[in-house]
């Protein structure tokens, strides 16, 4: 992308002054425009459509629609926006998700404004960004022995309830995430215990001591 072309932004947060703070700093600065704003991922998926930004600025944890869902759907739905998430949160049962789901880069709030800049000029571009903290963290998790990383809890929450014979749609209610947000802790807790479906997954979880009488 040169240096010349405009890169037009949707910023995505359930706080209102977020949203009003990171409007006013991109229209002051040269060479963006945010072109509107929503307050879920529901709405994001609406505005997206609507708009067709070159970046969606995309928070995680919102009422009314959490953003790994929206990035799940919005690269299902091959949109061409890049989606560069902006979050206060750097847990691996944040990042990873959020990363798998089709997010082209991960930055933590407290980021420099000039970073932040030079983050969605890259994301626009296709390139990957990833905050110093977020990419130690995956570093971690890749170089991980199999079976010896500990699970997050999110992730023992669905493990609890799986033990408890709740289905994918069941936890997702109960919960309050979707389904797919389900099948991704899943995914995730198995490949931690060295497992390959839900049975063996809350047997090896007992005999690790993970699992006990009362829930996590």
């Amino acid at each position: 992308m040169s240096d010349d072309l405009v890169i037009s932004l949707l910023i995505v947060d359930d706080h209102p002054v977020v949203r009003d703070g990171l409007h006013g700093m991109f229209d002051s600065a040269p060479g963006f425009t945010v072109l509107g704003e929503a307050a879920s991922g529901e709405e994001a998926l609406t505005r997206a459509a609507e708009l067709d930004p070159d970046v969606v600025l995309m928070d995680l944890r919102m009422p009314g629609g959490g953003g790994v869902a929206a990035i799940a759907e919005l690269t299902r739905r091959r949109s061409r926006a890049k989606v560069l998430v902006l979050t206060t949160y750097d847990t691996d049962s944040d990042t990873i998700p959020a990363i798998e789901a089709g997010a082209t880069g991960y930055l933590l709030k407290d980021a420099p404004r000039e970073e932040l800049f030079a983050a969605v000029r890259a994301a626009a571009e296709g390139r990957t960004v990833l905050s110093p903290a977020v990419a130690s963290r995956l570093v971690s998790a890749v170089r991980a022995p199999g079976g010896n990383e500990p699970l997050s809890a999110r992730e023992r929450e669905v493990l609890a309830l799986v033990a408890e014979g709740t289905s994918n749609r069941e936890i997702a209610r109960e919960l309050f995430i979707s389904e797919a947000t389900v099948k991704t802790h899943l995914t995730h807790l198995y490949a931690k215990l060295s497992v390959n479906d839900r049975a063996a997954a809350v047997a090896r979880a007992y005999e690790r001591g993970i699992l006990g009488r009362d829930r996590p």
